[in-house]
């Protein structure tokens, strides 16, 4: 084992509150209330209502049947997170540890790898796995002698191919420890990660352990803070309940693999953007189990910029849709329903900016022809819909206790083009290379990400103007002003962060090892 004695230091935020995505609370009268609420409105707006334009109305209906899906699929998911899963604090093997390097500042790479060393454990090799070279990136050979320096081996890749996942296969056939954990340069472990992991493969079916994602940078800025609040969702209460169901995803890192589990579906999976998650879906074709610990175990880094947060936001997007249009876990065998249920509910959530952009659109299409997909003159939809939508925020800020912000509401519902371009691109069958998440924060006008936001919003004031000579104001009129409005709150958010930085960057606070300290 080549471990080292490094002392430990404080942890790099002392803030009380900072896991507390991890302490949400599910309510089941709560979420049947909001299900019913939901199949009430669906109900209403359906069959009480005479139809406007009937292309308008019908798209207006399969995209509410979608939402009613996603919504039943996210009550179903975090319904309960009780699970009994084996635990034996004994059970000890050798373990790889394999830091996944691409070009990251060699300060970020050597942090991670001393908290790896640091490690309370009795049997673990580390290696950093330096794909700088095929990458063709300048710090490539100061990677090699930082792990000269820390007396652990480098790993560096000759032949490409594969991406993040070809590098990781890469490393399998060069070690040969039963189990491997995997971490990305900036994702700094705790010292007690492999001694609250690794106890769960005393049972023999086990394939990978996950652990949450935390960006101990969330606070630097609006992109990180929206990055999290997003992350903080699916690694509280949506993995809690994935869990429950032997649905986790492999996330990419943090994570323990069972040698024998990636032996059986050929490695990690290099012909998908998103190795990971597809990856998860071989384990579990296979009968093998998986594990999330929902406590944080190593901390990392959050996109710093908007063009980093777009890149991977859409990255995120175009491999989980390959698993609907490729992959599809409805025709797949060896899995329980409920699982093939949990991993179409988490892909196809990637569909809903088609349904964000025709829903945008209806309120313009009415302010400049008066087109309308259902006629209604009355309030009635109104107080229907009104507790259905605010059920449903509750619902999903108690499940995350109260970490979701508006940001992370306004970022999601904004990343529609993201989500369009994803389909297209899968459609199309285009080549997406896979890019590396930028460690440091770019400066720029990322503006010309935004332009439909732009647009919509421009649009929008003009046919505010064109609707009140046509028809003065009505009630018709401020109905959809209102949804005009609503929209522009929500895109204004994602616009100013495309915008230039006003304000310099900043400097980012590292522990010299926070592993030290468990918390």
């Amino acid at each position: 084992m080549n471990k080292q004695s490094i002392p430990p230091t404080v942890p790099s935020d002392n803030t009380p509150d900072r896991f507390s995505f991890l302490k949400g609370f599910t309510s089941k009268r709560l979420l049947t209330l909001n299900v019913v609420l939901a199949t009430i409105y669906f109900l209403v707006l359906a069959f009480a209502f005479q139809p406007g334009n009937h292309l308008l109305f019908y798209g207006l209906i399969a995209g509410e049947v979608f939402h009613l899906l996603q919504l039943f699929g996210f009550c179903y998911t975090i319904w309960s997170d009780k699970v009994k899963q084996k635990f034996d604090a004994k059970f000890v093997a050798p373990v790889d540890i394999f830091i996944t390097v691409c070009g990251e500042p060699v300060d970020i790479v050597r942090e991670t790898a001393e908290a790896a060393l640091a490690m309370d454990y009795p049997a673990f090799n580390v290696y950093l796995l330096n794909d700088g070279y095929v990458a063709k990136r300048d710090n490539w050979r100061e990677v090699e002698k930082l792990a000269t320096q820390l007396g652990i081996t480098c790993i560096t890749r000759q032949v490409g191919g594969g991406a993040k996942a070809g590098n990781i296969n890469n490393a399998l056939r060069a070690t040969k420890s039963p189990y491997i954990v995997v971490f990305d340069a900036d994702h700094v472990p705790h010292a007690d990660f492999l001694r609250k992991t690794m106890g769960y493969f005393t049972d023999k079916k086990i394939g990978f352990v996950q652990t949450p994602q935390f960006y101990k940078n969330q606070g630097v800025n609006a992109v990180t803070q929206a990055a999290w609040d997003q992350q903080a969702l699916f690694f509280g209460p949506i993995l809690r309940g994935k869990n429950r169901i032997n649905s986790a995803f492999m996330c990419g890192t943090n994570m323990v693999l069972n040698r024998k589990a990636l032996d059986e579906v050929g490695g990690m999976c290099e012909f998908n953007i998103a190795e990971d998650f597809l990856t998860s879906l071989f384990v579990h074709q296979k009968k093998w189990k998986s594990v999330y610990v929902p406590e944080v175990l190593a901390e990392g880094l959050a996109p710093e910029d908007f063009l980093s947060y777009y890149k991977q936001q859409y990255r995120w997007t175009r491999g989980s849709l390959e698993v609907i249009f490729k992959y599809n876990p409805l025709f797949r065998r060896g899995m329980s329903w409920a699982q093939r249920f949990q991993y179409l509910i988490s892909a196809s959530y990637f569909l809903s900016g088609f349904i964000v952009l025709f829903d945008a659109l209806l309120p313009l299409l009415f302010l400049f022809t008066g087109i309308t997909a259902v006629n209604t003159r009355t309030m009635t939809l109104a107080m229907i819909f009104i507790p259905y939508i605010f059920s449903s925020l509750y619902a999903l800020q108690l499940s995350s206790n109260f970490t979701m912000s508006f940001r992370a509401i306004s970022f999601s519902i904004s990343s529609f083009m993201i989500q369009i371009r994803g389909v297209y691109a899968v459609l199309t069958n285009q080549k997406t290379v896979f890019a590396v998440t930028s460690k440091q924060q770019i400066q720029g006008n990322f503006l010309y990400l935004v332009t439909p936001h732009i647009a919509y919003i421009v649009l929008a004031v003009a046919g505010v103007v064109f609707g009140l000579f046509r028809e003065g104001l009505s009630a018709s009129l401020l109905a959809n002003l209102a949804w005009v409005a609503v929209n522009v709150a929500f895109f204004v958010p994602f616009i100013m962060a495309a915008a230039p930085a006003r304000t310099p960057r900043v400097k980012r606070r590292l522990a010299t090892n926070p592993a030290g300290v468990s918390k």
